[in-house]
């Protein structure tokens, strides 16, 4: 009887729970308000929040009534707008400014590209390879001058006269002047070769114009000049490698001739114009054809810098003058080869430690004379054994370590010798004893040139970069 009551009373209290859940979930649904209503009740609070916002924030119209935030104007921007496009350089500018290794983009580029190139503004300092100054021809030089020019020295001629004054004086070169040679064959003519990379020809008593011409071949310093015998041309040589041979008539360059040492001496066979010897700065001695622009023979002795050559007066042999002030030793110093077979003949005929600059042979007697860093000219006999004369020398002059040379004049009768003093000395051959010392310079005179033609007339240069003709 228990048990079943207890049943009776569970299920009773299911049905009451399940009738109480309907009634509620109903007496919900009553009282929720619809979507729409909804929507009315929130936007209503809204509306009036946005109104009292507009009261408090905007202008008032001219009642005093603030405007319906719905019927008021957009506001503009007050913010400036930002450019967000690259500010590009000016394309001049950009090539101005570049630098090397700057990385250069793709837009740069395109715009460069586009514009057309600005032309280069011409270089006033840039050299140009032959300025002609003046005239080359004798039609305007002195009479007086042009009768000796036409006068040829026969044998033995005695000397005129020993320069004495200072009548020109010939300006052009920028740096010190290396070497001076007369022309042969158009003896108004004086090539000089200098520092400042040029050869200069000087048309030396033309009335309106000294300097005929600037040559500016050469891309370094000018160490020699010679002139050649065949027309108007020029050989000259440098520190930029090479010799070059150059029309002077023409302004032009006829061969290049390049080599793989500094050249400080050039010097033409006296037999053949077309050979021609070098010697530079590493020892090496070369015999040159200009017709096939080639080497025909090369002289190896372990030589130091060659600093000057001189040919025979048959051509057969030279002579070469080396540096062996870093060796200490006097062998080598002037060594005699024979041409044709490329082997030394003596190299033991200056026994003193001294380097000599200049090599010179006299006009008509077999021997010849050597410039030494002693302060004195030795004399040497061409003739086998090449014996040194003990009894003869030139001195009175110095050379200090300048490349001084020296030169005989056209009759064989004077040495002229320049001087670290800047003076030109002028010595007798017979006697060695000095006739006549000029005053020409305050820096070192460094070449001596006597004219061809007219014996008591001598050109000289300076370390300075002066060229002077004494008569």
């Amino acid at each position: 009887m228990t048990q079943l009551t207890l049943q009776v009373s569970q299920v009773s209290f299911s049905i009451l729970c399940y009738l109480g859940g309907k009634i509620g979930s109903a007496r919900l649904r009553k009282a929720r308000p619809s979507s729409e209503s909804r929507q009315k009740d929130i936007s209503r609070p809204l509306a009036l929040a946005m109104d009292l916002l507009c009261s408090t924030y905007s202008d008032s119209d001219e009642d005093g009534q603030p405007e319906p935030f719905s019927k008021r104007p957009r506001l503009a921007n007050p913010r400036p707008a930002i450019n967000y496009q690259r500010k590009l350089q000016p394309v001049n500018e950009m090539r101005e400014a570049s630098i090397p290794g700057r990385y250069v983009s793709k837009r740069e580029r395109a715009l460069m590209a586009s514009l057309p190139a600005s032309a280069p503004e011409p270089n006033v300092e840039q050299d140009i390879p032959s300025s002609t100054l003046g005239s080359l021809s004798q039609l305007d030089l002195p009479l007086n001058v042009m009768s000796l020019l036409r006068q040829k020295t026969k044998g033995h001629s005695r000397l005129v006269g020993t320069p004495e004054k200072l009548p020109i004086s010939l300006n052009g070169h920028r740096k010190a002047v290396n070497a001076l040679q007369w022309s042969t064959n158009h003896a108004h003519l004086l090539a000089s070769a200098g520092m400042d990379h040029t050869v200069h020809i000087w048309n030396v008593w033309n009335k309106n114009q000294k300097i005929a011409c600037a040559l500016n071949f050469h891309k370094a310093a000018v160490k020699d000049v010679k002139w050649s015998k065949m027309g108007w041309l020029i050989l000259s040589c440098g520190y930029d490698l090479t010799s070059r041979l150059i029309d002077v008539e023409k302004g032009s360059e006829v061969s290049v001739f390049v080599e793989d040492q500094v050249l400080n001496v050039v010097k033409f066979h006296p037999k053949n114009p077309n050979l021609f010897l070098s010697g530079g700065e590493k020892g090496h001695l070369r015999l040159w054809d200009i017709r096939a622009n080639q080497v025909v023979h090369e002289y190896i002795q372990r030589l130091g810098p060659i600093l000057d050559v001189e040919f025979s007066d048959d051509g057969r042999e030279f002579v070469s003058s080396s540096d062996v002030s870093c060796r200490n030793v006097s062998e080598n110093s002037i060594v005699v080869w024979d041409l044709a077979r490329e082997v030394p003949l003596s190299n033991q005929i200056y026994g003193e430690a001294y380097t000599c600059p200049c090599i010179r042979r006299h006009p008509f007697e077999p021997c010849f004379v050597a410039q030494s860093n002693g302060n004195y000219i030795a004399i040497f006999s061409w003739s086998p054994p090449f014996r040194l004369d003990k009894f003869r020398r030139y001195e009175g002059h110095g050379v200090s370590g300048f490349p001084i040379k020296c030169s005989f004049s056209s009759d064989g009768h004077t040495l002229g010798t320049g001087s670290a003093d800047g003076s030109i000395y002028l010595y007798n051959y017979r006697s060695t004893s000095l006739v006549k010392k000029i005053e020409a310079y305050s820096s070192a005179c460094t070449d001596v040139a006597f004219h061809p033609t007219i014996s008591n007339v001598v050109a000289s240069c300076s370390w300075n970069g002066d060229v002077s003709v004494f008569e």
